[in-house]
């Protein structure tokens, strides 16, 4: 029986050295691994906005993008952060690692779609193919850009409908941008009779152009002779305006075309068509006008 106490008793005395010494070793782990995560939080978080602070001063880099690039650091940092504690406690990180990178994988395939859009709106946030405020048409949407996200954009169609665009659909065709340049071309045609007065009508349309306050003078408007038909000879006006005024000035143009030649009885031509595309720019208010058919007169 006494032998039987004095083994239970160092069995007991061991165990408490052993726990002991475990207590030790582990209050000294936890207590580096929670100075760890703080340092590393509290790091995590000034990187973060120290790399937001510097790309905010390249030129080119959106807000978007910026903040998306920031988020992607903290996020990488942390999980570095979180490895090297599990180390502390003897957890062996190359597996934890590896673990990582088989669920990224998996994650990749199964939002291959999502991830597609994501790299087409870091492409599009960089290379800027558009801004937010100008109207543009691609083969299968067209409408006034309000917000360019990392999955997707939000357009504004001319009759006023809320579309949502992925970003891979507008990086995988062209573009077509109509508020981009500070200027457009217009072409207006009419047919003038052969026994009607040639130049007359040709100086017409030139007085119309330079009538007009929002033509520009450079590149100055040009009236040249289009085609040859049997009955008619096609006449065409060219001219230039700012984006802003281009559909407005398009619109008028006609109407004052119209009214000048029908002041006279024997000048009849009829106003073919705006041979430019008809599409909407962005006007001085930001907003896009509506696409509407040009007029023509027989």
């Amino acid at each position: 029986m006494e032998q039987q106490a004095a083994d239970v008793l160092l069995a007991t005395q061991t165990a408490l050295s052993q726990a002991s010494a475990l207590a030790v070793q582990y209050s000294f782990s936890v207590l580096g691994a929670v100075i760890l995560l703080v340092l590393g939080w509290t790091l995590a978080g000034f990187a973060s906005r120290w790399a937001y602070e510097g790309l905010s001063r390249v030129h080119g880099i959106d807000e978007t993008l910026a903040r998306f690039f920031t988020n992607v650091l903290r996020y990488v940092l942390l999980i570095l952060v979180f490895i090297t504690v599990l180390g502390q406690f003897g957890v062996q990180t190359a597996s934890i690692i590896a673990a990582l990178g088989a669920a990224g994988l998996a994650i990749g395939l199964a939002l291959q779609g999502t991830l597609q859009n994501i790299a087409a709106g870091i492409m599009l946030l960089i290379l800027r193919p558009f801004r937010v405020g100008e109207y543009i048409e691609t083969s299968s949407v067209a409408g006034t850009v309000r917000e360019i996200g990392l999955f997707a954009t939000e357009l504004r169609t001319t009759d006023g409908l809320y579309r949502l665009a992925p970003n891979s659909t507008l990086w995988n065709t062209p573009i077509t941008n109509f508020s981009r340049e500070a200027t457009r071309q217009n072409e207006l045609k009419i047919k003038v009779a052969d026994e009607d007065d040639l130049d007359q009508a040709m100086e017409r349309l030139m007085g119309l152009a330079k009538a007009d306050s929002r033509v520009l003078t450079s590149p100055a408007p040009s009236v040249f002779i289009d085609s040859l038909g049997d009955n008619a000879i096609a006449v065409t006006l060219r001219y230039w305006a700012k984006t802003g005024d281009w559909w407005v000035v398009s619109r008028d143009m006609v109407k004052r075309v119209k009214l000048a030649f029908d002041e006279k009885a024997n000048d009849k031509p009829a106003v073919v068509a705006n041979v430019s595309d008809t599409a909407p720019a962005k006007t001085s208010n930001g907003r896009a006008t509506a696409k509407k058919p040009a007029p023509t007169r027989q």
